[in-house]
């Protein structure tokens, strides 16, 4: 019997004590109005899910998903001329 074994170390090394590069915060830092804007929608939403929504609620959660519509774009348009950005089409 033939045993299929690896023959190549893995791929990528698990460390535990691994720090984010100064690039991955650098893409951190470029989506945080994104990231702001979506823990503001989900709190919105979060608020809804014992309740019924009133009219001031509908409106919360619809400014909150306007906010995270237009960060979403905003970060498109920035990272478009960025490597490892969208590809501008």
């Amino acid at each position: 019997m033939k045993y299929i074994v690896a023959r190549q170390v893995a791929v990528t090394a698990v460390s535990d004590d691994r720090e984010p590069t100064g690039a991955e915060l650098d893409a951190i830092e470029r989506e945080m109005p994104l990231i702001a804007a979506e823990v503001e929608l989900l709190d919105a939403q979060i608020g809804l899910l014992d309740r019924p929504a009133s009219e001031l609620d509908e409106r919360r959660v619809r400014r909150a998903r306007s906010r995270v519509l237009a960060a979403r774009r905003d970060l498109a348009n920035r990272t478009a001329g960025v490597p490892g950005g969208p590809a501008v089409a």
